[in-house]
């Protein structure tokens, strides 16, 4: 089972796709949930949640506990929200994290999950570039989608 990486067009954003067998709504709960995002995280970074409704609507706002190196806190905030369709996040930095799900037939979702920092202050560009993050975050993604599947599918 693995998750299609696409070509965004763009060396600031990565985008990678997976059919699941369920539901877009129980895939969607899911992913609003940032209490379950460390359980389909494919990069390791996320460590759980610290602060967050149970619940994620347009302007909420969630605290994560993260590690890249060193363990950090971050807010994120929702910035894009459509139910049972799209949710898109981001922090300080303003790069976001969406995905889209779209119902295919026989009960299975097309699940796009996109990490895009095109449209990111000079400082932000700055550091994915001194992190090296942009080469890593193809892999994760479709790492994080493998994971929703295989939690969406079981349940």
């Amino acid at each position: 089972m693995r998750a299609e990486i696409l070509n965004t067009g763009s060396d600031l954003a990565t985008s990678a796709q997976i059919e699941i067998s369920a539901p877009a709504q129980q895939i969607f709960d899911l992913i609003a949930d940032p209490r379950c995002h460390q359980l389909f995280d494919g990069s390791g970074t996320v460590q759980g949640s610290i602060s967050a409704p149970v619940r994620l609507h347009l302007g909420a706002k969630f605290g994560m506990a993260m590690k890249i190196r060193l363990p950090y806190r971050i807010t994120n905030t929702v910035v894009a929200f459509e139910e049972g369709r799209k949710i898109s996040w981001c922090h300080l930095m303003k790069w976001t994290w969406s995905y889209q799900l779209e119902e295919l037939a026989n009960g299975k979702t097309r699940v796009i999950e996109t990490f895009d920092a095109r449209d990111i202050p000079f400082y932000a560009k700055r550091w994915l570039k001194i992190t090296g993050a942009m080469a890593h975050n193809p892999k994760w993604i479709a790492k994080s989608l493998v994971r929703l599947k295989a939690i969406c599918e079981t349940n």
